[in-house]
């Protein structure tokens, strides 16, 4: 296994979000259904969205044309195969990208990142800058987030007031259908409605997840989950998260608190964790569990402040170097890893596991040795695992998957009923 780059997101006639088998998706509204198969395929004619969703081709025409006159979708003349051809052109199906724009933001521990795409999912902008890891008041990261989506909008060049909605993942435990954080490292308070609180500051809709969620969102649809129904994506950065893809949606669980692996315990009183428990599965695996394993083993020091990539990238060099007590800092990371993953499969069994994050440079938290460990702590059913890849996206990931969860919000509240799309 080595790393793959998700990469850059595809172009308007690749498509973007879930790929949903024909048939399978009942719950919606038809309408909504046709847009998204629209948006999905990027190119489609109509005799194919009727056929995918087996309703008749004239429901099609008049969904169709209803999106259409509101501006949500529009005509392409579809490419021909092999060249030119004699006769009308055939005509297909595709978003009007230009109609809506949203903003997507990610802010952590100490760095920050913001894009924005259009309707059709095309990066049309994007900006990242870092910060000082302190906890924040809830005022001060309302400047953070409304600083943000002024700068990447001025990149895009545009105004906020051109886009439609705002999308922001942060770490901790966030209740996404309240717009609620509950708690979170980067805030100094608890129970925070950003979600509104950020909509009166921007005047725009916002929705807000969990960062590691928005993770999984970014591979849903723009990665490799758009065509997968379930897959978990594990996050290794300033912490460890998790988001589980269940039916090509987001699973967040009764109260939207779930999937916290890296509150899971591995160890009864065992190390500190940001969180103010011990013994949590990040206390052994994230940044600042390797930081305080350096600053033991070796006698490194690190001060809050200081740039603690630079010690982590430090610890990484000695460890290729050959430094004995930098390899077993690893090691003994890549371990509990392991146990988490193993976890992951036995209560789960996704089709597939993606690792992703920044601290997925260091192979030796997913070197051979360490994934051996936990095939071997997979219950033995006699049937092969679930693959696992290491997705190498950037920055940026977390900020898309955030304007993913824009772009659905803004979907629902614009694909509704003729006479509400009339009155847009």
């Amino acid at each position: 296994m080595s790393p793959s780059k998700a990469g850059q997101r595809p172009g308007a006639a690749e498509g973007c979000g879930p790929m949903i088998p024909p048939l399978s998706d009942t719950l919606r509204p038809m309408r909504q259904q046709v847009f998204e198969r629209v948006r999905s395929a990027g190119l489609i004619a109509r005799v194919q969205v009727a056929k995918e969703l087996g309703v008749s081709p004239a429901s099609v025409t008049t969904i169709t044309s209803e999106l259409i006159e509101a501006g949500l979708i529009e005509e392409v003349a579809a490419p021909r195969e092999g060249g030119e051809g004699r006769g009308r052109p055939a005509v297909a199906l595709g978003v009007r990208a230009g109609s809506h724009f949203v903003a997507g933001l990610k802010v952590s521990d100490r760095d920050m990142s913001a894009v924005i795409l259009d309707f059709a999912g095309n990066l049309m902008a994007d900006y990242r800058v870092e910060r000082r890891p302190v906890a924040l008041t809830p005022d001060e990261l309302l400047s953070i987030i409304a600083g943000l989506v002024d700068a990447v909008a001025q990149r895009a060049g545009m105004a906020r007031t051109d886009l439609s909605g705002v999308g922001v993942g942060l770490p901790g435990y966030v209740d996404m259908v309240e717009g609620q954080v509950l708690w979170s490292s980067i805030l100094t308070e608890r129970r925070v409605p950003l979600a509104a609180l950020a909509a009166a500051r921007l005047g725009l809709p916002v929705q807000i997840d969990n960062d590691a969620n928005l993770c999984a969102m970014a591979e849903l649809w723009f990665g490799a989950g758009r065509g997968r129904s379930d897959f978990a994506v594990v996050t290794i950065e300033h912490g460890l998260g998790m988001g589980l893809v269940l039916n090509h949606r987001i699973y967040r669980g009764a109260l939207g608190l779930g999937m916290e692996l890296g509150h899971t315990k591995v160890q009864l009183d065992g190390a500190l964790c940001r969180c103010g428990q011990r013994g949590c599965l990040e206390a052994y695996v994230a940044d600042y569990a390797l930081a305080r394993e350096a600053t033991t083993a070796l006698h490194w020091t690190y001060k809050d402040g200081q740039s603690m990539l630079v010690l982590l990238e430090s610890l990484y060099d000695h460890a290729k170097a050959g430094n004995q007590a930098a390899r077993s800092i690893f090691r003994r990371a890549g371990r509990y890893l392991a146990v988490g993953l193993a976890n992951v499969v036995n209560l789960f069994d996704p089709a597939l596991i993606i690792l992703s994050g920044e601290r997925l440079r260091f192979d030796y938290l997913y070197a051979a040795d360490t994934l051996a460990e936990m095939d071997a702590l997979v219950l033995n059913s006699g049937r092969p695992l679930p693959p696992i890849e290491v997705h190498a996206w950037g920055d940026l990931l977390w900020a898309q998957g955030a304007a993913a969860l824009a772009l659905s919000a803004v979907t629902e509240r614009l694909v509704a009923s003729p006479r509400e799309l009339a009155a847009q």
